[in-house]
């Protein structure tokens, strides 16, 4: 509960106040990957729901592949369950601000283990699907079969970031999860330390994911970061 105690009492970077009543998960994001890119307004708003509002940052729109580990997963009365609990995820993600909230929207989510999977698309309704996910050291590779999208990259990280710029903290810092589930849209708060980033260089990649008129396929990034991890605590959905 000391580790519990320690991420609610770190506040300061957040762009808003903690949400009000009990927190209902703990899960922690391991050895992350994020691969950031620019993409069109009008490509990406097709992919959104309506009630969803794009943010931009000095007017451009970004995409970003997360590539991580999660681990020890967990509701907030009960063990993790190293079985279900631990996993490899990549997700793509886009910048949502509604409301005054910023937040994430999951335009794809693939992890590593059936079983996980079965229980994150029943609890959160977050559209997770099951991909073939290997990770060896700084080597992570990832094959969905039915969706033909894949990833295959080695990477090496070098020097902590020590002051992030505006855009590292726009794409990174973020505390709200946004869900179309049946035609509703929903919001999840979530709440960590901030994000320890390192700088990254992609020695090899190889990127297969397609979205609407948003080829990434062979795309490099326009940004990358690497940061060891963040203990999340997050909340039951509301509506957004």
């Amino acid at each position: 509960m000391n580790r519990i105690k320690t991420i609610l009492s770190s506040i300061s970077h957040r762009p808003y106040p903690l949400p009000t009543g009990s927190w209902s998960y703990y899960q922690e994001w391991n050895q992350v990957l994020f691969l950031h890119w620019k993409v069109p307004y009008e490509d990406l708003r097709n992919l959104l729901p309506q009630k969803l509002t794009l943010d931009t940052f000095d007017g451009a729109c970004y995409i970003s592949l997360v590539a991580f580990s999660m681990c020890r997963i967990r509701p907030k009365y009960f063990p993790a369950i190293p079985l279900i609990s631990n996993f490899h995820e990549i997700n793509l993600r886009t910048y949502i601000l509604n409301d005054n909230i910023p937040g994430v929207y999951f335009l794809n989510i693939e992890a590593e283990k059936s079983i996980s999977v079965f229980i994150a698309k029943l609890l959160s309704g977050l559209p997770y699907e099951k991909a073939d996910i290997h990770r060896t050291g700084n080597v992570f590779v990832s094959n969905n079969a039915r969706k033909v999208t894949s990833l295959d990259t080695t990477y090496t990280v070098s020097e902590k970031i020590k002051h992030k710029s505006a855009l590292d903290r726009w794409l990174t810092e973020r505390y709200s999860l946004y869900l179309d589930l049946q035609h509703h849209c929903y919001r999840y708060d979530i709440h960590h330390e901030e994000w320890p980033l390192s700088e990254v260089e992609t020695i090899h990649l190889n990127l297969n994911y397609n979205l609407g008129k948003i080829i990434l396929t062979d795309l490099r990034p326009d940004l990358a970061h690497y940061s060891d991890g963040v203990k999340v605590i997050s909340w039951s959905r509301q509506p957004a």
